[in-house]
């Protein structure tokens, strides 16, 4: 069996016949193994706990599905089409823009363009998106977008 030594080398384990340890003696052993494992442990971080919160589901329902709003015409306030609806863009800090497509056809030959989503209106039923003020000319004075690889 093994027990600390009560010398002044402190921590030092020595063997000693089984009859001679007490269950006293073996736990504080125990424990200062543990501890000089534990202490030799590498650190792991810690990671923040992510708080969930209960949204209103019926709510969230109403909202657009993105696989819905893809494709669709885009039109100015004067309801002239403008440009399509390509794809919506989320960025690392959360920022919702739109690309939209200006000009081409099919798909095809288009410019690309992103606008904060904010700027766009949408009907109640999802079917007519709206930028007002906008025309494919001023749209095509902004930069083009291009998606990365």
């Amino acid at each position: 069996m093994l027990s600390l030594d009560d010398n002044s080398n402190a921590g030092v384990l020595t063997t000693t016949r089984p009859h001679s340890v007490s269950r006293r003696t073996l736990s504080g052993v125990m424990l200062s193994i543990a501890v000089l494992f534990a202490s030799a442990a590498p650190q792991t971080l810690v990671q923040a706990a992510v708080a969930l919160i209960e949204v209103n589901v019926k709510e969230v329902a109403q909202g657009f599905q993105t696989s819905e709003l893809v494709g669709t015409a885009i039109k100015n306030d004067k309801d002239e089409k403008i440009g399509t609806l390509d794809d919506l863009i989320v960025t690392k800090d959360r920022s919702l823009f739109a690309i939209l497509q200006v000009g081409g056809f099919l798909g095809l030959g288009g410019y690309l363009v992103a606008i904060p989503y904010e700027s766009l209106n949408i009907s109640d039923d999802g079917r007519k998106i709206t930028l007002a003020g906008a025309s494919k000319e001023a749209l095509q004075k902004l930069p083009e977008f291009k998606f990365k690889k």
